[in-house]
């Protein structure tokens, strides 16, 4: 079975596309085995491309499943990589394109590669703002800077979804051990019954955030689309930024634009690293 190895910001992904073969049987399954970084490829997820449902306007379906075989509503550096493939290999013509997800028709535009790179804007559309749509236990609509009970302390919380449920945490520094203590036990918290990504963001500036992102299934990653979103959207909801931002997080930049208070436009690099042959069993 024919791959290709992707990132996006470092956040990588083996991408198998449908159109002239057949994906694993096992999707969840294979994940597990694919993603494995010391006994498979290594990745921080599986995306599964496949030709279209006709009664969409898309030109493609994007499924994604995580390191530990969950499938994931929605991943901003994901749908970038996604998109890239699409167009170089041959599946669309067009630049500008719309990708059926889990979440519904995502459109998104290719750019033409620049330094190596190739920058793609998605439309993530409106960020969700309903608890029990996130979901989350915890209250208000959205819940802004709620105090939530967590490893013997009281953290402030911002709660919404981007596609999938994110937690935003507002921190003075981007401390390992803050990272490491707080993203799981948020992760599986009883707040969020899905769990939920957890993002730790630091205010550069009105135009600039650091964040480190706690990806649900996945652990840290060095980048995360939907999570640059959410936190730029959460800095906007506590007036902490405005709304064109640039998100820097270990793997690279990203850049999030929320003008207009409707839809949320991520714009960043999405890169080809190498194509392989699975020969192990799906």
């Amino acid at each position: 079975m024919r791959f290709t190895k992707m990132h996006g910001c470092g956040n990588d992904y083996i991408v198998i596309g449908g159109f002239e073969q057949q994906g694993p049987a096992e999707p969840g399954r294979f994940a597990r085995r694919a993603c494995d970084r010391h006994r498979g490829i290594g990745a921080d997820g599986l995306i599964l491309l496949d030709p279209r449902d006709p009664a969409t306007a898309a030109v493609a379906r994007m499924r994604i499943f995580n390191p530990d075989g969950t499938e994931a509503e929605m991943c901003g550096n994901g749908i970038r990589c996604a998109a890239k493939w699409l167009r170089d290999h041959g599946a669309v013509d067009s630049d500008a394109f719309g990708v059926q997800t889990a979440c519904g028709v995502v459109s998104v535009h290719v750019s033409r590669e620049q330094a190596g790179e190739t920058q793609v804007c998605v439309d993530m559309e409106a960020p969700v703002f309903d608890a029990k749509s996130i979901p989350t236990t915890l209250q208000g609509t959205p819940p802004v800077d709620v105090a939530v009970d967590v490893e013997g302390q009281s953290v402030r919380v911002t709660c919404l979804s981007t596609g999938n449920p994110h937690c935003v945490v507002f921190v003075d520094s981007l401390d390992d051990q803050r990272v490491r203590r707080l993203g799981p036990a948020l992760e599986r918290h009883e707040a969020f019954p899905n769990r939920t990504n957890v993002e730790f963001v630091q205010a550069l500036s009105r135009s600039e955030l650091a964040v480190r992102v706690w990806e649900r299934g996945v652990g840290e990653t060095l980048a995360c689309g939907t999570g640059a979103c959410a936190a730029a959207v959460a800095s906007v909801l506590t007036h902490r930024a405005g709304e064109r931002v640039r998100i820097r997080m270990r793997g690279g930049t990203l850049h999030v634009d929320w003008s207009d208070r409707r839809a949320v436009f991520l714009t960043g690099p999405a890169v080809e690293v190498f194509e392989g042959i699975w020969l192990g069993s799906m």
